[in-house]
Formats: C-alpha cells, structure tokens, sequence
C-alpha cells in the first residue's frame, strides 16, 4: 500500500530499516538517512515553514513512495529503475557510497517525477521557492551526517583530499548540483508529452552515474577507497544506529 501522509511515510521507512537492521544489510544505510531528512521536513511542514505546506507534504509522500515502490519491487525479485537496480545490488562498499547511490537514484532521478506530479505540469513553476527550501534543511543536516560518518568511517576525509579538484563522481558529488538538476528534470518532465519515454532516457543517465559512483577513473581514488573501507565499522546495526543519531 502506498502511503498517503508523512506519518505512513516514516512508518514505511521504519519498517524497512527495522527489517534491513535484523537482515545485516547495508540496504538499511540510505533508509535512515532519508527518515531522517523526512522527519526533519515534517518538522517544517508543522511549524509552516514553506509557502505551502499541505503541498509540501503531497511532494514528501508522492517522493518518497517512488523510493518504497523500488525497495518492494527489488525486495520481491521484480525489476525496479535501472538507477535503483544499481543501489540496491551493492553490498561491498564504503558506507559513504550506499548513501550516495540511494542519493543519486532519488533526487536525480524521483525528485523531479515527483515535484511536477504534486503540481500538475501546469503550475510547476509556483513551486520553486519551496522546492529550493529543501536545500536549506538539507545544507542544515550536513555537519550532522559528516560527524556521524567520521565515527563510523574514521579515514573517510582522506577521500576528500585525495579527490580534490577530480571530477570522480564518488568525491565531486554535491546534493546541490542533484537538486539543480532535478528542477530542470521537473521541468522536462512537465513540458513532455510521452513521459515515460522522458523517464527511460533520464535513468539511463542515472544509472550511469550510479556506475561512476562505485567504480572511481582515479587509480589513486581507488586505492584510498580500499584503506578506507578497511577501517570502516562492519557492525551494519552499530553503523545504522549511529547514523540514527
């Protein structure tokens, strides 16, 4: 059943990290990262931050039901977007990179499908502003997820400065540029007339950069990763309940 309020919402997503935590997967990393920023949005909508805040909800719900369909569909061997394919088939690598496939499938990809069908293709443009709030709650819980990788991940900040300057999608990724991005997809998205051939084109897009995610051009990136990944927490409870916090 898909839900219909932000309360069915992060009651979704609780489940599906109650199960991933008693399953040992690393498919629970991304769920607690997005309960988290949902919550967060909830918070928001009570305290009327946006300019319309029952439309902000149908975005929330509309969006986040996109992630939950594709979870069931791959949890029930059927075949979900190529781009949540590539998410959720990995299961050796850093926990950085779980967070960052689950990122790259969902906002490049389900963001901007979502925001022009909570407001028609008519009326997307009146949505902007509150769309580019997400980014102000989002650029507010960065410190928060950055401190929690750096209990679980201790050598994760090598990656950054090894990475600096490289265009290597796993070290130049920004939930920015991805939200940009996704506003120019609504957009897109809007003005198409076969929508879903608009969607097949844009995974393929996706699904490639989840590629570049996992598989960094840099010899040096790739070596770094490894040492990384080596010292990084391997209890998925222990990661799952800090990044909780």
């Amino acid at each position: 059943m898909a839900a219909t309020t932000i309360d069915e919402v992060i009651a979704a997503l609780d489940a599906i990290i109650a199960v991933e935590k008693q399953n040992n997967s690393s498919m629970v990393f991304f769920p607690v990262l997005y309960n988290k920023v949902t919550r967060r949005i909830k918070v928001g909508i009570e305290a009327n931050e946006f300019d319309d805040n029952s439309r902000m909800e149908k975005l929330d719900v509309l969006f986040a039901n996109r992630y939950i369909e594709a979870y069931h569909q791959y949890k029930a061997g059927k075949q979900p977007t190529q781009s949540w394919s590539n998410a959720f088939k990995i299961s050796e690598a850093l926990i950085m990179q779980h967070l960052l496939l689950g990122i790259n499938a969902h906002i490049n990809l389900d963001l901007g499908i979502a925001a022009a069908q909570t407001t028609g293709d008519d009326a997307l443009a009146d949505f902007e502003q509150d769309f580019n709030k997400i980014n102000e709650v989002l650029a507010s819980m960065v410190a928060d997820v950055k401190a929690a990788m750096g209990k679980v991940s201790p050598l994760f900040k090598l990656l950054e400065l090894i990475g600096k300057g490289k265009e290597d999608k796993l070290v130049s990724f920004s939930i920015n540029l991805a939200r940009d991005g996704a506003w120019l997809f609504a957009n897109e998205y809007a003005a198409a007339v076969q929508k879903d051939d608009v969607v097949q084109d844009r995974d393929k897009v996706i699904a490639t950069l989840a590629e570049k995610i996992m598989n960094p051009k840099s010899k040096m990136l790739q070596v770094v990763a490894k040492v990384v990944r080596f010292f990084e927490v391997k209890n998925v409870r222990r990661v799952a309940e800090t990044l909780e916090q």
